[in-house]
């Protein structure tokens, strides 16, 4: 049966990029890195941080509201993010429209500072369970935007932001929505998320021009780094003539797990989700594929032989954006989605500078996005134009 065309009409984000596409597109044309130092256990590690822009963006938009100075950085970053995508799409506060925005881990920040008050004092501050909650992202952007449909948070780990994709689609395929806004936002720089992700030997310790080496294939050791950022796009139901790319596939798919991490030699999840993505396209047709790709020897590895599995000798051109911006864990899905876009809109292929080198030799017109999270939850979305 022939599915009814989604269009997205708008995409916004707040990253270590920056805030407006312009600069976003500009910093990924360039060699460099958004890297900053952190130092953790007197040691030297790498973080990507919100460039000056967005973060001069996020201090305005605290305040623009009393109440916003209770709220947690990862609802602020999908606030700021939201308020550009519906003025881009052009959608007023009395569209209806609804709002699905998840987060891997939600309020990271100000939950650690509540507890660690709580520690020292014995006792809660008043607010300290309502705005940690997985759900506050999306009610208060539907308190900002002043919306009235239906609104939507969860946690899917690392392919959260896809997964809002995903069922934005399902609402407007369904016949339950004409618009949705949806996506993925994380503030996950905290010294206590860094050392999870060391205890897990995962994180980068590299000192090098390229701390993240998300694609080298040759790598001997894990270069994992932590980002933060936030994206939204607006979803509407058929070919709109305003629209930046339609959603040609949806593919979702689960890994088996042999423990709490783990992924399979070949990816099989990914390879499922890509076929499912891919069911009624030639594959000659995928132009690029942006990989979940998070600098892990394992991670980076067996999505590569996944797509080999699928695609065979004739692979697309490969790249990611995690060796840029680092790992936005529940955003990360949104953000690939963004570069995707802009790839499309300038028609240049935006490789990785220390992988193999790949030569763009057509038009990119059809683009495929990967995200996997823990628990083997992978999502694949073909875009066209």
């Amino acid at each position: 049966m022939q599915q009814q065309t989604i269009s997205i009409t708008a995409i916004a984000s707040i990253s270590p990029l920056g805030i407006n596409s312009k600069t976003i597109w500009e910093n990924y044309l360039k060699q460099a890195h958004c890297f900053t130092e952190h130092i953790l256990d007197h040691k030297k590690t790498f973080v990507a941080k919100l460039d000056s822009d967005s973060e001069q963006a996020i201090a305005d938009l605290t305040a623009s509201d009393s109440k916003y100075k209770s709220l947690d950085k990862s609802v602020l970053y999908a606030m700021a993010a939201s308020r550009k995508a519906i003025q881009n799409a052009g959608w007023s506060n009395n569209d209806v429209f609804g709002i699905n925005i998840g987060s891997s881990r939600g309020a990271t920040d100000l939950f650690e500072k509540h507890y660690q008050e709580y520690l020292k004092t014995g006792k809660a501050q008043t607010l300290a369970s309502p705005t940690t909650t997985l759900g506050n992202i999306s009610s208060w952007v539907a308190h900002d935007l002043q919306s009235s449909g239906p609104e939507i948070s969860h946690s899917i780990t690392c392919s959260t932001a896809l997964h809002s994709v995903l069922n934005g689609v399902a609402w407007l395929r369904a016949g339950m929505a004409d618009k949705f806004l949806v996506g993925g936002s994380e503030a996950p720089l905290t010294d206590f998320t860094i050392a999870q992700m060391r205890a897990l030997k995962i994180y980068s310790n590299r000192e090098e021009y390229y701390p993240n080496r998300a694609l080298d294939l040759e790598k001997k050791q894990n270069t994992m780094i932590l980002g933060e950022g936030a994206g939204v796009c607006c979803l509407e139901i058929g070919a709109t003539e305003n629209a930046l790319a339609h959603i040609e596939g949806i593919g979702y798919a689960t890994e088996i797990l042999e423990h709490n991490i783990s992924i399979s030699a070949e990816a099989t999840c990914f390879q499922k989700s890509m076929r499912m993505a891919l069911q009624n396209t030639d594959l000659s047709d995928v132009d690029v594929i942006v990989m979940h790709a998070p600098g892990t020897i394992k991670g980076d590895l067996t999505e590569y032989k996944a797509i080999e599995k699928v695609f065979g000798e004739n692979l697309p051109l490969l790249t990611t954006n995690k060796w840029k911006i680092g790992h936005t864990f529940g955003a990360s899905g949104i953000l690939s989605l963004e570069f995707a876009i802009l790839m499309m809109q300038h028609n240049t292929f935006i490789g990785v500078p220390f992988a193999k080198a790949q030569i763009q030799t057509n038009p990119i017109r059809k683009v495929l996005i990967n995200a996997v999270g823990f628990g083997g939850n992978a999502v694949s979305i073909l875009l066209s134009l």
